[in-house]
């Protein structure tokens, strides 16, 4: 495999933290690295580094010479004023990247509900977060740097993007980078980890979970090691402590050794953990919801398509269930009559006498008044004390339990990272004591280790829980049961994520199919009234494409004839020839639909 990338001595500083200390690796042809680490360690930064948006402090890195690098940060550099496709596809004709099955791929997949000819400065977050994505994904790249790329996708997306960047390149081909918090996608798509700590790049052979694996038992082994210097520290201890009439007769190296194992004694680690806490007696009923319809008014004042239609659900104590859904299905507006924040417009609900809820919405809410207060001040407003198996911990012992130093208490909470407000707002939710936790995607902004703590937070919750995440590794281990949310109907998903993404591509399947329908229904448009010049404009294109289409029906079978002629065991020749016959074929069918549009227009 020959190098892409390489990084020497690679240094860098921000003030107040080093985030990398003389690292020297490289990036090889066929490498699909994933990057994990804690939030603030320097994942962004290193991925900013090897893009070559950063000047490294210290060390070099070096680009083979010729290679095209595409680089998707957390934050787009899209200009307002441009249209969608223009942000897209740029200035390329359309002939070009339309005769692409690749570029089209991505198109339906990220931007096909969204309007062509709109601005970028009109979309949301969300939509801007796919336009970008799917600028960057229509190129041509030797090596792609991704930070957090899921972000903004729902599962089916997700699942799409991993498949896409797997056959992206033949094997051995291209390089990928990619940071994300997504533990499932890391599986899918990566073939070594990278963990940034402590200023280092520590590499790891195969996906998430073999990087857990191993990090465990190099944890393990540490731990092994450290029990033998402990004990070896205990004996030089009770040995220095037998009077000073027996440390002056020892030798003078014992003791040296003694005080070096002392002075070499490590900081005990912050346990980031928070077992379960008291709440409050959840009666038997907790929400019953019987043939529930919402639909929102329309700028005319009319009610528009329901958004949950004829819902009937009961929710009992102790279940554990995750909604799924695509973006805009009307999973937060379910949360939220499931909660009674939102009276629906048909049917009714009835909530549990006993019932207290807790609440995290994606936005943290609940912060927003107390954006100018220290996380101290904050968790003062709560009792003094708390039970956790047993214990009496204070709200400031538990969010140090939760992975807060000490001295963060101090900071404001506006100058929080998006993973410690998501951290807060959860303590601050589960210190009201609910007995029924709603929670909408709690796992934003969290890196792969807090995911995990939060997960054995969530698995000790004994009350009542309902989750809506796009994290599909979280949600799978968290909750018991999952329904799917498809075009405003609630259905039981016994299957899990898999049977819920199956039922979605049909429900889009039979839409197609609706819509194919509906054309071949709708009546022929008029043909009158081509004026003349119009009629010359289309009978010219018309033999323009006909030339074009007679000319390219030859080119797939010579290609195909060039494919039979091939090594059979030359694996990349095989396959760079199979793209140019799809692409060949493509272009091809393009010309053909071309043709018949013309042909329609003029009433051939």
């Amino acid at each position: 495999m020959g190098i892409l990338i390489g990084a020497e001595a690679l240094g860098h500083e921000w003030p107040g933290k080093r985030v990398l200390r003389d690292q020297t690796f490289g990036v090889y042809e066929g490498d699909r690295i994933g990057i994990v680490g804690q939030n603030g360690g320097g994942k962004s930064t290193l991925l900013s580094l090897l893009a070559q948006q950063l000047e490294p402090d210290e060390g070099t890195i070096t680009y083979r010479g010729g290679i095209a690098v595409g680089v998707l940060g957390q934050d787009d550099t899209l200009c307002d004023e441009h249209t969608v496709g223009h942000a897209i596809v740029g200035d390329r004709p359309a002939y070009e990247w339309a005769s692409d099955p690749r570029v089209r791929d991505v198109l339906d997949e990220l931007v096909g509900d969204l309007d062509w000819e709109g601005l970028v400065g009109s979309l949301s977050g969300g939509q801007r977060r796919r336009v970008d994505l799917a600028r960057l994904l229509v190129g041509d790249w030797d090596v792609l740097m991704l930070d957090e790329p899921t972000n903004h996708l729902d599962l089916h997306a997700i699942r799409w993007l991993a498949a896409h960047l797997r056959d992206r390149w033949p094997a051995g081909a291209g390089a990928l980078l990619v940071v994300t918090h997504d533990r499932w996608f890391l599986d899918e798509v990566c073939l070594r980890m990278w963990e940034v700590h402590d200023g280092k790049v520590e590499p790891f052979e195969g996906g998430y979970s073999a990087y857990v694996q191993q990090r465990v038992e190099r944890e393990r082994v540490a731990a092994v090691i450290e029990e033998r210097r402990q004990n070896m520290l205990r004996k030089e201890l009770n040995w220095l402590a037998h009077g000073a009439k027996a440390r002056t007769s020892k030798p003078r190296f014992r003791v040296e050794a003694a005080m070096a194992l002392v002075e070499n004694d490590p900081p005990l680690r912050n346990p980031i953990e928070l077992q379960r806490m008291a709440m409050s007696r959840l009666g038997k009923q907790v929400v019953e919801l019987h043939d529930v319809s919402v639909s929102y008014p329309q700028p005319s004042g009319v009610s528009g398509a329901p958004v949950i239609q004829h819902v009937s659900w009961i929710l009992g104590p102790g279940d554990r269930v995750g909604i799924l859904g695509e973006n805009g299905a009307g999973k937060s507006t379910l949360l939220r009559v499931l909660s009674g924040g939102i009276r629906p417009s048909q049917g009714w609900i009835k909530i549990g006498k006993t019932v207290r809820f807790g609440w995290l919405d994606q936005r943290l809410e609940l912060l927003a008044s107390y954006e100018d207060w220290r996380v101290e001040e904050l968790l003062g407003r709560f009792k003094r004390y708390y039970v956790v198996e047993g214990k009496s911990y204070s709200p400031q012992q538990l969010a140090e339990r939760l992975g807060f130093e000490r001295k963060e208490l101090l900071s404001y909470i506006h100058s929080l990272s998006g993973g410690q407000r998501r951290r807060l707002a959860l303590l601050c939710v589960l210190m009201e004591e609910p007995n029924v936790l709603i929670l909408d995607e709690p796992g934003n902004d969290m890196d792969t280790d807090m995911l995990a703590v939060t997960e054995d937070l969530l698995d000790s919750w004994p009350g009542t829980l309902v989750m809506v995440s796009h994290d599909r590794s979280l949600l799978e281990r968290v909750t018991d049961d999952q329904y799917s949310l498809i075009a405003g109907n609630l259905l039981h998903c016994p299957g899990g994520v898999d049977e819920y993404l199956d039922r979605l591509d049909r429900h889009r399947a039979t839409a197609r199919a609706q819509a194919s329908a509906r054309d071949v229904a709708a009546p022929s448009p008029r043909r009158e009234g081509l004026s003349n010049s119009r009629r010359r404009e289309l009978k010219k294109r018309l033999d323009s494409v006909t030339r074009r289409m007679e000319r390219q029906e030859e080119v797939p079978d010579r290609l195909r004839e060039e494919l039979a002629a091939l090594d059979p065991t030359d694996y990349e020749a095989l396959v760079a020839k199979q793209q140019e016959i799809d692409q060949a074929q493509a272009l091809l069918e393009d010309l053909e639909s071309e043709w018949l549009e013309l042909s329609e227009e003029l009433g051939i």
